[in-house]
């Protein structure tokens, strides 16, 4: 190889290397305070299933994942203003979400439910509610909901900024109730010491008209190409088994839903 010709090539593959280097990564939004799906481990690390689906995500689409942790009720407008590129965070896809953000296809379904102390019988929420408060995480579905069918019921609904404040005054006995996922629920309180007397009671709340058709990942209005990439990331990790060992560290059954 000729000197011209060696300087082209070590050209290239500097020039190649330094693309590669500066490949931007996918700023992903999310809310740590909401397990199994998304916590803190003891050393200050966030883990949960949210967690570990978005960096198989990110390792199918070959980007680097950088989280970004907030409130959940900051994670939109974080999008909206470019902060974060995308929101994986437990997200339902809602009709009112949907007018000012897009979403990728659902990567889980699960039923919201409320957890109150056992015993406790519920068979109209509207009507057995009435006088009682009831705690949701604010700017959620589940707020979304409560405020349109519980208020007007005469249920006292009380909001925090997230669900393990909430259960933390459900033990307390300042709120009667916690209106929730029924995964969340389940494995960040009930199977903890504090869960003990309390139980799942009332009917499933799945209306989609409130709760969306599951938990997608939220992109920009108009991001069409992130959401296509994120689409044809969950079609991959639930094909080559990916996604099934993930779920296998969180959940003894499938979330993903029908």
């Amino acid at each position: 190889m000729n000197k011209i010709a060696l300087f082209g090539a070590l050209a290239l593959s500097t020039f190649g290397t330094f693309a590669v280097a500066a490949e931007p990564a996918l700023r992903i939004g999310i809310e740590a305070a909401y397990p199994p799906f998304a916590f803190k481990t003891a050393d200050g690390k966030i883990a949960g299933f949210d967690y570990d689906i978005g960096n198989e995500l990110c390792a199918q689409m070959q980007v680097k994942c950088q989280w970004v942790e907030q409130e959940f009720d900051g994670l939109i407008p974080s999008l909206k203003v470019r902060k974060v590129d995308a929101v994986l965070s437990s997200m339902s896809i809602t009709e009112d979400r949907l007018k000012s953000v897009d979403f990728s296809k659902k990567y889980y379904h699960t039923p919201g439910k409320l957890v109150m102390k056992e015993g406790s019988q519920i068979q109209d929420p509207g009507v057995d509610l009435k006088g009682k408060k009831v705690a949701v995480q604010r700017a959620s579905t589940y707020d979304r909901y409560a405020s349109a069918e519980l208020t007007p019921a005469g249920v006292n609904v009380v909001r925090y900024g997230s669900n393990n404040e909430a259960f933390l005054d459900l033990l307390a006995g300042r709120v009667d109730a916690v209106l929730a996922d029924v995964v969340n629920i389940d494995e960040g309180f009930l199977k903890t010491d504090g869960g003990k007397g309390f139980a799942l009671v009332g009917p499933d709340f799945n209306d989609p008209r409130y709760f969306g058709r599951g938990a997608g990942i939220a992109v920009r209005k108009g991001d069409a190409a992130t959401a296509e990439k994120l689409n044809a990331a969950i079609d991959a990790i639930r094909s080559n088994g990916k996604y099934a060992e993930v779920q296998a560290k969180y959940f003894d059954y499938d979330i993903y839903g029908q």
